[in-house]
């Protein structure tokens, strides 16, 4: 099977491979592995199957429907599922994200992603026995931006400086912090990519409640 037989596969659960590389010695990986694929959610249409399954409704429900799409896909290749959820101790998701080579530091600190730009989020990986044939990595998309990620944020809470998350959150206790609250962080709907990439605003106010509890 290769990478885009696996790929239309994912796509068909509202998944996307986010990236993937090649296993070495002392990465994280389980033993017998030799692929990494790291899942994403497939837009558009990724939140529209989450909120019409089974798990919707339940308090951990996004890790629900990952822990089991994931989990049966895993099954379907013969490889083991791997989640960012379930520690401690937490699979190293952002090392294997810039393993991949589709994912990079931004300029704002956090990651982006060739395709999800700042809106990037990992559901779950596939380690595979198999050794795939791999695409060369993409482009890094900030190195022909002219980064207005770095001046959205209305507070100067997420700048190249870092992330201040207690300024964050008062920011958003405020009349003016409902905007992020109900349409998702400024700095990550100012990356290009993000405005691409086809996450609803629905999506981005749930995150949010759950992140400003």
């Amino acid at each position: 099977m290769t990478l885009d037989d696996i790929r239309a596969l994912c796509q068909a659960q509202q998944l996307d491979i986010f990236g993937a590389f090649h296993t070495v010695p002392d990465d994280g990986a389980p033993d017998g592995c030799q692929t990494l694929l790291l899942l994403g959610p497939h837009e558009p249409g990724f939140w529209d199957a989450l909120t019409s399954s089974e798990e919707w409704g339940d308090l951990e429900a996004v890790d629900a429907w990952s822990a089991r799409v994931i989990g049966d896909l895993a099954k379907e290749l013969d490889a083991e599922a791997l989640f960012p959820f379930g520690g401690p101790p937490y699979k190293p998701f952002i090392k294997w994200a810039l393993r991949s080579g589709a994912a990079w530091q931004s300029p704002v600190t956090i990651l982006v992603h060739d395709r999800a730009g700042l809106m990037v989020s990992y559901r779950g990986a596939l380690a595979l026995k198999q050794k795939l044939e791999l695409p060369p990595p993409p482009a890094k998309p900030c190195d022909s931006c002219e980064k207005p990620c770095l001046t959205a944020c209305p507070v100067g809470a997420l700048t190249s400086e870092g992330y201040d998350v207690a300024a964050c959150h008062a920011y958003l206790d405020t009349p003016a912090g409902q905007d992020c609250m109900t349409r998702g962080c400024a700095v990550r709907r100012a990356c290009p990519v993000s405005q691409s990439y086809g996450r609803v605003e629905a999506q981005s106010a749930y995150h949010m409640s759950v992140f400003h509890k």
